[in-house]
C-alpha cells in the first residue's frame, strides 16, 4: 500500500519529534559541562588551610553534646584573605562550613610590586595584638603560627610580624584580619586628603 499524505505527515511530525528528544540531552550536559568547568576555574584559584581543629562541647538537658571546631583559613595569594570557624559533629563537615564562612568575610589586601604592604599596620581583637610591618625584598614571611598562614594565603612575600598579645590562633588570626583591613595604599591617602603624592611625602 501507498502512503497517503496524512500518514506521511504523521511520520514527518515522528521524526522530528524524536531528532528533538535526542539533541536535548546533548545540549543540557553541554550546559552542564561548561558551568562544572567554571565553577572549577573558580574554585581552583582558591586555596585552604586548617589553623586548629578542637574537640569541643556543649552542655545540654540530656548531658553533654560533643562537637568539632575548625578554624579555616582562605586565600588567593592575589590580595584577597579569610578567616572562618566551623562547627559540626564531624571534622569534614567543620572544614566544609570554615571554608564558607571564610570566603564570606574576605578582606582584599594592597599589595606593593615587592609583593609587601604598603605601611605598618596594628590590628587588635579581644586579648590579641598583632603588629605588621613591610619588608625589603627577599626578607620572606617573618611570623609565626596562624598569623604566617593569613599572611601566605594572602598573597605577601615580604612581611614582619609580631604577636604581642594572647596566644589564642583564632584571635591572632582575626588580629591579622584586622590589621589586613586597614592598610591604605599612598595613592588613596592623597586622594582622600585632596592633595598629591608629592605634598604626601613631603
Amino acid at each position: 500500500m501507498t502512503d497517503t499524505p496524512i500518514n506521511q505527515e504523521k511520520q514527518t511530525k515522528n521524526e522530528q519529534v524524536n531528532s528533538i528528544s535526542q539533541d536535548e540531552p546533548k545540549k543540557n550536559n553541554r550546559k552542564r559541562g561548561r558551568r562544572d568547568s567554571k565553577n572549577l576555574e573558580r574554585d581552583t584559584d582558591w586555596q585552604e588551610r586548617v589553623v586548629q581543629i578542637r574537640r569541643v562541647s556543649k552542655t545540654v538537658k540530656g548531658g553533654k553534646k560533643m562537637s568539632f571546631r575548625a578554624i579555616v583559613v582562605v586565600g588567593n595569594e592575589k590580595g584577597q584573605v579569610g578567616v572562618g570557624v566551623g562547627k559540626a559533629g564531624d571534622v569534614i563537615g567543620a572544614v566544609r562550613k570554615g571554608v564558607a564562612d571564610g570566603k564570606k568575610n574576605l578582606v582584599r589586601v594592597p599589595l606593593t610590586p615587592n609583593n609587601s604592604i604598603p605601611t605598618l599596620s596594628l590590628g587588635r581583637d579581644g586579648a590579641a595584638n598583632v603588629l605588621i610591618r613591610p619588608a625589603a625584598p627577599g626578607t620572606g614571611v617573618i611570623a609565626g603560627g596562624s598569623i604566617r598562614t593569613v599572611l601566605e594565603l594572602a598573597g605577601i612575600k615580604n612581611v614582619l610580624a609580631k604577636r604581642l598579645g594572647s596566644k589564642t590562633p583564632l584571635n591572632n588570626a582575626r588580629a591579622a584580619m584586622v590589621a589586613l583591613s586597614q592598610l591604605r595604599t599612598h595613592k588613596s591617602v592623597a586622594r582622600e586628603r585632596g592633595i598629591s603624592l608629592e605634598q604626601l611625602y613631603s
